[in-house]
């Protein structure tokens, strides 16, 4: 049995993870400060699925409160941190940019100090596809340059990324970065755009398609997600004496630092899921086509052939699966009404 920091816990990536590693036998510490970004009702029925687990402790506190955070650390010993915590949301991030620098920033240079000096054997963190930004040739590769963010949660993102990889130089701290793909599934985000359109499908409301639904996302079902995050958990990155400094690649290093796409590696145009979504719900949606938003990309592609090479990730759910496992799950927790 290993202990395991699971922080951001409560959300929607976090609460599958922590089921599937409570499952396999492990001890998983939660850490979540339960904001109310989104449906905070939706975080504590999440939190309500782990707490029936005997190796699940839970701590309601934030990334920014270094006290707080090096308590846990003091009193639990963690073997690995499995960093899930963060403000999300690109357009979150045009109106509110200060709590993003505070929890994606702040919150994460507490986390590798943390590990710097709790000894933690691995930290594994999450970045995004964001971080590709303006680039255009597909699929994007972690051996892509990530230099033109066209968001601030982009930009945190990246920073996490050039963060984690000082304290592998300086500190020899394994650190593992995942750049995630438009992640769905039951328990989901409502900020999400698939849980929006089944809500306001359900409601006899409008959905807005933005790009006039000329959109392609790299739709990745949760339970591949976590899938892959589990295999990782046995494959720390080694510091590599032999890497050529003089033709650097971005995703390795000299150091035991590595990022990965995690990702489906088979893009769906937005109208194709739309329809996927209308299909399993019983009701053809009205939609409102608009241009595309600040902040957004017109598509998203994971090359994912170093974390298949490392780890055999392979995702197995296909959008048809996915989506009857959400509607069917929405169905069920909102009773078919127009949400709590």
């Amino acid at each position: 049995m290993r202990t395991i920091l699971v922080t951001g816990a409560a959300g929607f990536i976090g609460m599958h993870l922590s089921k599937r590693l409570l499952e396999e036998g492990h001890r998983v510490i939660g850490y979540d400060n339960l904001n109310d970004y989104y449906d905070v009702q939706l975080k504590k029925d999440r939190l309500a699925i782990l707490e029936s687990y005997q190796d699940f402790v839970f701590y309601e506190q934030t990334l920014e409160d270094r006290e707080a955070l090096n308590q846990v650390f003091e009193k639990e010993k963690i073997d690995i941190i499995i960093n899930l915590a963060a403000q999300a949301g690109v357009r979150y991030s045009l109106e509110n940019p200060h709590v993003y620098v505070d929890s994606n920033i702040v919150g994460f240079v507490n986390i590798l100090e943390a590990a710097r000096h709790f000894n933690v054997n691995h930290l594994i963190y999450a970045s995004s596809s964001s971080v590709y930004g303006a680039n255009v040739k597909m699929p994007f590769s972690t051996e892509d340059e990530v230099n033109h963010p066209i968001s601030l949660y982009a930009a945190t993102k990246k920073s996490n990324e050039l963060m984690a990889h000082t304290y592998s130089h300086l500190y020899n701290i394994p650190t593992t970065g995942l750049r995630f793909f438009t992640v769905y599934g039951p328990m989901g985000r409502p900020d999400m755009a698939y849980f929006s359109f089944t809500k306001n499908i359900l409601a006899g409301e409008t959905i807005k398609v933005f790009n006039n639904g000329e959109m392609m996302r790299d739709f990745t079902y949760v339970d591949d997600i976590v899938d892959g995050i589990v295999r990782l958990l046995d494959h720390p990155p080694k510091a590599n004496p032999d890497y050529d400094r003089e033709h650097p690649t971005p995703s390795a290093s000299h150091a035991p630092y590595k990022v990965y796409n995690i990702g489906n590696n088979q893009p769906v145009k937005l109208m194709d899921f739309i329809q996927t979504l209308e299909k399993h719900i019983g009701v053809e949606a009205n939609k409102q086509f608009l241009p595309m938003q600040p902040g957004d990309v017109q598509a998203t592609y994971a090359d994912i052939d170093e974390l298949q090479q490392t780890t055999g990730f392979a995702p197995t759910t296909t959008i048809d699966q996915g989506l009857k496992q959400f509607v069917e799950w929405y169905m069920e927790y909102y009773h078919n009404d127009e949400g709590r």
